[in-house]
This record gives C-alpha cells, sequence and structure tokens, in this order.
C-alpha cells in the first residue's frame, strides 16, 4: 500500500520534470548528497547546446531584475516543507458548512500547503504587502541560517517560529530584504491564478517600482492590466520630506492575455435610467454622434472614415444614394473635413444602429450606444485614477471603527472595503475564489461577504495571517488583541453578523462563516521522513508514527492537503463497527485512522465506492489484513485510491 508523502511539493523535481518532456535527453539521475537517494537531475551542458542559439551566457549584458539573495529567495520558493494545517473548530464560524477559509501562519509555508488543493482555481489575488515605509515587519525567511539564538535573544522571533524584523531604511539591504520577502511569494502565487486569475496589489511610491518589475518577470510585463492611482489621504502626509503624498497605486496582472473589457465592472440601475434614457427592443441606449469630435483626426489623414450617407426627408439612413436621399459628410460648420468612428464596413454591418436626426435645419449622423453589450451585461471600463472619497482610507478607519464600536485606532489605516468590493466586481465572476494572503485587518474578507449579499454572489475567500504580535501598550492590546491575527477572525465574525442584520439578495446563500486553520509542524515523527536513519532505541517509538497530541481530525487534514483536496469540503463522522470514519463530501474521501481495522470494516467502507480511502499503516487488527486491503478494494471498488500513513 503507497503512503502518502505528507509535505508540499518539491518544485526544483516538478521543474525538472517538465523540461524532461521537452528536452529528454538533458535529464539525467544523481545522488543526493545530503540523503543519499538518486534524485532527477539537469545535464546543463546538454542543455545549453539544445538552445545554444537562444542562451544568454556569462557576463554578456541583459535586462533583468536582480539584486542580493535572489537565487536564495528562488530556492526558497521551490524547497518543500514538511508542515501541516490542523483545524481550530473553537476560532472558526460555522466549520461544518462554511466553504470560506481562515489560515493563521506564515504565508509563505500556506501558499506552499495550498498548492496542491487550489492550483489553478483562484480567480482573485489580492494583496497588500508591507509597503517598507522603514519601520514595516516583513517575513525573514530561513535560508539555513544560523543565528537563530541570536534572533530568539532579540525578541525578532513570533512564538511559533516565524521572523518578524523591522526593515529600516538605515539597513544596507532596505531593497533588497523587501524583494527577498515578496519574490518567492509571487512565484508561488502564480500557480494558484486560474487561467484568467487576476492578481491585484497596493502599494506605494516607496517599492512600487520595484513590485512592477517583480510581477514582470512572474506575470510578464505584457500582462499588467491597470495601474491604478488611488487617492485615499486628501491631506497628504505631512512628514513626507518635499511633497505631501495622498495617493497609492493598486496594480493588476493577469496570466496571459486577456480579452477586452475583463475587467470592466457592472453599471448600476440608477447610472442605466440616468445616462442610456432611449429605448428599443433591443434595450436602453443613448445617442452618440458618429463624427470624430477630435479635428486632429479628419480627411486629410483618416481617409477611410471619410464617406457619405445618405439621408431621406424622413431620416431614413442608407449608405447609396436613392431618390430624394441628401449626402452628410463629415464636415464641420466651418467646412473643415472631418471623418467618421466606424469605417464603411462596420457602417454596413450595423446599419440599423445609425440615425439621422436634423439639427438647426442639417442632417446629423449619430449611433446608438447601448448599455449592454452583445452578451447582454451592462457594463463600463473602470478609471484610471479612482478619487470619490468612498476609497478614502479615513472610510476605511471609519467603517473599522464602527464595527467594533470604538473610537480608537486598534488598527491602524485599514483599506477601505468599497476599494476592495469595486476590485471584485473588476476581478471576479460571482463564483469566484478569491485569496489574500496578507489579510491584515480582514478588509478583503469583509468585502467578498458584501459583495455576495449584494449580488447573490457565492464567491469564497482564503484569508491568509500570520500571529503578528500587537505592540506592548498599543489599543489593540488594550483591547485584549494580543496578535493581529485575532483582529482580523473577530472583524470577520463582526462584519458578518452585520451583514446577516441587513437587507441581501434573495439568492445569496448567506454564508458568512470561515474554518480556521492553523499552521503547524507535521503530525508525522520525524521517522515518518527519514525511516533510514531508525536506530535500535528508536524502535518501541516508531510503532506509532504519529506524535501523540495530535487528533484524527488534524490527521485528516494533512491528507487532504497531501492528496490536492478541497480544504472546505463537507466533512461528516460516523461510527462503523466501533470506529470513528470521516466522510469528506460523502465519497469523495474516506479516512479511518483507528487502530484495530478489520477485514470486515475494510469491506463495508470498499461497498461505499469512495474515490479515495486512507488507513494509519500500523492501524490495522494483523498484517493479514493490512495486505489484503489493496485486494479488497481491488474487487469491491476498483477507482479507489488506497494509501497509508
Amino acid at each position: 500500500m503507497d503512503k502518502l508523502k505528507m509535505h508540499s511539493p518539491d518544485l526544483t523535481q516538478d521543474n525538472i520534470a517538465k523540461i524532461r518532456e521537452l528536452f529528454p535527453g538533458c535529464v539525467t539521475e544523481a545522488r543526493d548528497e545530503t540523503t543519499g537517494e538518486l534524485r532527477l537531475a539537469v545535464d546543463f551542458d546538454q542543455l545549453r547546446q539544445e538552445l545554444s542559439d537562444h542562451i544568454v551566457e556569462g557576463p554578456q549584458e541583459r535586462y533583468r531584475l536582480d539584486w542580493p539573495g535572489k537565487r536564495e529567495a528562488l530556492a526558497l520558493a521551490n524547497a518543500p516543507i514538511a508542515k501541516t494545517l490542523r483545524p481550530c473548530r473553537e476560532e472558526s464560524v460555522d466549520f461544518d458548512a462554511t466553504k470560506n477559509l481562515f489560515i493563521e501562519g506564515d504565508n509563505l509555508e500556506a501558499l506552499k500547503l495550498l498548492q496542491e488543493n487550489y492550483l489553478g482555481k483562484v480567480k482573485m489575488i489580492y494583496i497588500d504587502p508591507p509597503y517598507n515605509t522603514g519601520n514595516d515587519f516583513v517575513y525573514e525567511d530561513d535560508f539555513g541560517a544560523s543565528a537563530q539564538d541570536f534572533l530568539i535573544n532579540s525578541n525578532q522571533v513570533a512564538g511559533s517560529g516565524e521572523r518578524l524584523v523591522a526593515n529600516k531604511d538605515s539597513s544596507g539591504r532596505f531593497h533588497s530584504d523587501w524583494l527577498d520577502m515578496i519574490y518567492p511569494r509571487i512565484r508561488i502565487a502564480r500557480k494558484l491564478l486560474a487561467e484568467d486569475g487576476i492578481i491585484v496589489a497596493s502599494i506605494d511610491e516607496n517599492e512600487i517600482s520595484n513590485l512592477r518589475k517583480v510581477f514582470d518577470e512572474v506575470f510578464g510585463e505584457e500582462n499588467l492590466l491597470f495601474q491604478i492611482t488611488l487617492l485615499c489621504n486628501p491631506k497628504g502626509r505631512s512628514q513626507d520630506k518635499y511633497v505631501a503624498n495622498c495617493h497609492e497605486y493598486v496594480v493588476g496582472y493577469s496570466k496571459q492575455q486577456l480579452p477586452k473589457g475583463a475587467v470592466n465592472v457592472p453599471k448600476s440601475d440608477d447610472e442605466i435610467a440616468a445616462n442610456y434614457k432611449l429605448k428599443d427592443k433591443r434595450g436602453r441606449y443613448r445617442e452618440l454622434e458618429l463624427r470624430n469630435t477630435h479635428r486632429e483626426f479628419g480627411k486629410h489623414n483618416r481617409q477611410n472614415l471619410y464617406y457619405p450617407f445618405f439621408v431621406s426627408a424622413k431620416g431614413e439612413v442608407a449608405l447609396e444614394p436613392g431618390d430624394g436621399r441628401k449626402p452628410v459628410y463629415p464636415d464641420w460648420e466651418d467646412g473643415f473635413e472631418g471623418c467618421w468612428t466606424w469605417g464603411l464596413e462596420k457602417a454596413r454591418s450595423q446599419l440599423d444602429e445609425i440615425v439621422a436626426k436634423e439639427v438647426k435645419g442639417t442632417w446629423k449622423i449619430f449611433r446608438k450606444n447601448y448599455a449592454a453589450g452583445d452578451d447582454g451585461e451592462a457594463t463600463k471600463q473602470v478609471k484610471s485614477i479612482w478619487t470619490d472619497k468612498i476609497f478614502h482610507t479615513e472610510k476605511g478607519q471609519a467603517a473599522f471603527n464602527a464595527l467594533f464600536e470604538t473610537r480608537e485606532k486598534i488598527f491602524q489605516s485599514p483599506k477601505s472595503v468599497d476599494t476592495l468590493r469595486e476590485l471584485i466586481r473588476m476581478a471576479t465572476r460571482k463564483d469566484s475564489i478569491v485569496l489574500d494572503f496578507f489579510a491584515g485587518s480582514g478588509t478583503s474578507a469583509q468585502a467578498v461577504l458584501a459583495q455576495n449579499a449584494e449580488d447573490g454572489g457565492n464567491r469564497r475567500f482564503v484569508m491568509v495571517q500570520i500571529a503578528e504580535p500587537t505592540p506592548e501598550g498599543s489599543e489593540a492590546r488594550k483591547a485584549g488583541f494580543a496578535t493581529v491575527v485575532e483582529i482580523t477572525k473577530e472583524r470577520i465574525r463582526r462584519a458578518g453578523k452585520k451583514i446577516l442584520e441587513g437587507e441581501f439578495h434573495p439568492d445569496w446563500n448567506r454564508d458568512v462563516g470561515f474554518r480556521v486553520l492553523k499552521i503547524d509542524s507535521s503530525n508525522m515523527k520525524d521517522i515518518y521522513y527519514r525511516p533510514d536513519e531508525l536506530s535500535q532505541a528508536d524502535l518501541l517509538d516508531a510503532v506509532d508514527n504519529v506524535k501523540p497530541d495530535r487528533t484524527a481530525e488534524d490527521l485528516l487534514f494533512q491528507v487532504l492537503v497531501d492528496w490536492g483536496v478541497d480544504l472546505t469540503l463537507p466533512i461528516r463522522r460516523e461510527t462503523i463497527q466501533g470506529k470513528t470514519v470521516f466522510f469528506v463530501d460523502e465519497n469523495a474521501l474516506v479516512a479511518c485512522f483507528d487502530s484495530g481495522i478489520s477485514e470486515a470494516l475494510v469491506k463495508e467502507l470498499a461497498k461505499s465506492e469512495p474515490l479515495r480511502v486512507v488507513f494509519r499503516d500500523n492501524g490495522f487488527e494483523s498484517d493479514a489484513v493490512k495486505i489484503n486491503v489493496e485486494q479488497i478494494f481491488r474487487q469491491l471498488s476498483p477507482t479507489t485510491e488506497v494509501r497509508a500513513i
């Protein structure tokens, strides 16, 4: 019976496997100097030969983003981890039914753990990373450093081992440290995006240039969708040295080229009623002049857009002359020969949308501009500058304070919910998954819930936030919040409750819950991963390879992570023949981690024909039962994947 690997994917080996698909002669086997195991390796000399017309070698100059530590950051992104996600029912809301997820822990580890569960499934990623203003806390990831004792003694290590250090602008590695932090996370995040997915980031002037370069490298500069300037602080920052900055940026990228209008947002009913006052069988429309209103364009440089329409006395429009029809050219009143905005072929194919109106004794040509497009959706393009006061940071602070019924700043400068809702309207459909791995105060989670309540959507969120301690003596600490993550979870609870108390769309499923999972060390003892290191003294302890403080539900979630199963699927617990059996989404996965499993129980589980089944390796009442498990499933449920831990 095959055993689950119980660690995140080794991306280096995955990348080598992809190279082998293209160039099989360039991949060989080599012995790992650390473990002694044979692993795939690249013959770079042979690969250079294969790519000899294109490779850039040696000191030759080329345009790219580089900094001290980039190689280590890339290696960190690819390295597997032996961590797990442990369920925390007591901090969750509606744990068994909700489709929303909240992960507490280091976001790099979270992204690695989510790789198989959410690979290519996330429609929108939103991040609000540290702005690197000189006092921000950034994740200082472990490159195998030996200074752990120093970090502990200097209080730079969080309780669970994550390192949080202030990135002072006096540091010689000021920008490099920030890039070390952001680069591996963005590389992994790309894998989670759907093919039509969009990643959106808020950032200010300190790292906008570096963020753009990272995104250009990871996603391709041709996949930049937008860079929005957001007026967030109309008063400006008085502490700025030269100019009082009052804006920040919102940048959006996709994995591939998206069609025109991909980030359009719906027009409101009020907007349609106010601006599209005419109506025909196709729907509401307005009339726009067909003549190009910019005089830099005309017959002199747009000859193909200069042609006549022919209008009858009744205002009927044609493209051919006829009895009583008068020619109408795109000429101006002063005689300037202008041009139309449509070419002749487009005018011919859409002649039913052309309207002639007599203005001051002269015929003018208009086109019908419908509120809804050909797909029936009434959408509009978003502008590149957002100045509405609903997007201001002070509105975000006021909304947060209202939720917590306080005037104090428990959390400093949270984003406006309306900003996130507008981005969600741009980047998602009603059934999309939204991931935020710098969740902060939880604004994006509240925005997802609020948008669902408004339009009846079933969007799901995945929030990730590290348990960063709140400062001693801060308003947050005075209010009883020892860590930022406690604030995040409490905000989502309060926001969900408030939304349910208001008006909402009749089709909304009312899911305001979230399933809390906490990153922790593996449930398995070290011997599970390195059985070759088993000593005589370890034999007795190795009878059970699971850590003694871990529950059956802990084991279940590590199996879900390892197998790449959706972490929000419903879980049913049932007692069968005196043993606890978990049914995930009924028959998507069946698990029993009890000891003393009999052949009769195995047969009963096989009769339900699950897609997957998993047991503890030492959970069977005899070696004979363990040996027969796969044979029983081959007979009764041949398509079931059978694994052990």
